[in-house]
């Protein structure tokens, strides 16, 4: 009986413009918050944080960035990975090499990501659907190449750069809980002002050349500006989680963690999440964290049942198949069924 619209009522502009229109979305993103900042920090083990937290923040960044591409502005793109391969070995340089302070060094990755993402988004102003993805195929083997071949970004073929200590004004994060709240901190910033971008309008125009683009243009959108922006904006959020995966989880700036396959599973995020959502790249993020891990704990007692060739590739099978599914069962994703869910929550128990 607490969710309802009725006697909430909206007075300005503002709060009928307001993310959280009903008290207790507001009430529940202030406790999420609470849980994020002191809960899970004091109760969370080293390897819950470091090994799933954690990463769970940086793929829902670049999976946001992802979606602000596919979901808002209707673009295609199948080399997600490869900027976020370029966000981590530019904050690596202008950081270890150039001495930049970290969070300058971080935000000025995403910025050289949104440069070179903006350059491989060129094709989107004359190609799309089917072509667009082939092309942006292609800039994920282009970059890679770079990478490996130029001696000065990677150090060679085998080359690995290990990520220095990490100062911020004067304070060294040298624990997974200082770690922690440096992700944390950068996931809810850049969040907020992503979520305030796409309703605004940018977002507007992104969404009106997702669902007809020569209309969009015919009621004054600028398709060549707009698309544009969109990959700059997606390749900038890719190249900051790149940097926070160097720089917080991995330890490391290595070209095998942004392969093709990881490309493949940030589409598979934003479908099984919900495309052109917020809180879809947070569900699609965790989905793709936690499902490896419930897997291996699930099959555990298993593994003298099961065919070895089956294990290897459980994990394929299974996000695969949930595609599928959500494809099939729900387009829209978990963010459309959790929304469904508070869409009957307002109405209960009347039937209109």
């Amino acid at each position: 009986m607490f969710y309802r619209e009725c006697g909430n009522f909206k007075d300005s502009y503002a709060s009928d413009m307001a993310i959280f229109p009903i008290p207790l979305d507001r009430w529940g993103f202030i406790i999420m918050l609470f849980l994020a900042f002191v809960i899970v920090p004091l109760f969370a083990s080293e390897y819950l944080i470091t090994n799933i937290i954690i990463p769970f923040y940086c793929f829902a960044l670049s999976a946001f960035g992802l979606n602000v591409l596919a979901g808002y502005a209707g673009q295609i793109s199948l080399g997600h990975a490869a900027f976020m391969a370029v966000g981590a070995y530019s904050s690596f340089i202008l950081y270890g090499r150039y001495g930049i302070p970290l969070m300058p060094s971080i935000l000025g990755a995403g910025v050289v990501t949104a440069i070179v993402g903006t350059f491989f988004g060129l094709p989107s102003l004359r190609i799309k659907g089917f072509y667009l993805a082939i092309a942006t195929l292609a800039s994920q083997f282009i970059i890679e190449w770079v990478i490996v071949h130029v001696h000065w970004i990677s150090g060679g073929v085998f080359g690995t750069i290990e990520a220095p200590n990490m100062f911020i004004f004067g304070w060294e994060l040298d624990t997974a809980v200082k770690k922690y709240y440096f992700a944390l901190c950068i996931t809810v910033l850049l969040m907020t002002i992503g979520k305030n971008l796409v309703r605004g309008q940018l977002g507007r125009n992104w969404m009106a050349i997702r669902d007809v683009d020569y209309a969009a243009e015919i009621i004054g959108v600028n398709l060549y500006r707009d698309k544009l922006t969109a990959f700059a904006v997606s390749t900038f959020y890719a190249g900051v989680a790149g940097a926070l995966i160097a720089f917080c989880y991995v330890g490391v700036a290595n070209i095998e963690e942004f392969n093709v396959m990881t490309s493949f599973a940030l589409v598979g995020m934003i479908i099984i999440g919900g495309l052109g959502t917020v809180l879809g790249s947070f569900f699609g993020a965790g989905f793709f964290v936690i499902l490896p891990i419930a897997i291996n704990h699930f099959l555990g007692t298993f593994m003298e049942v099961v065919p070895a060739d089956i294990l290897s590739n459980i994990e394929s099978i299974v996000f695969g198949g949930l595609i599928v599914f959500f494809l099939i069962v729900e387009p829209y994703g978990m963010a459309r069924l959790w929304h469904t869910i508070k869409d009957k929550m307002r109405l209960w128990p009347f039937p209109y």
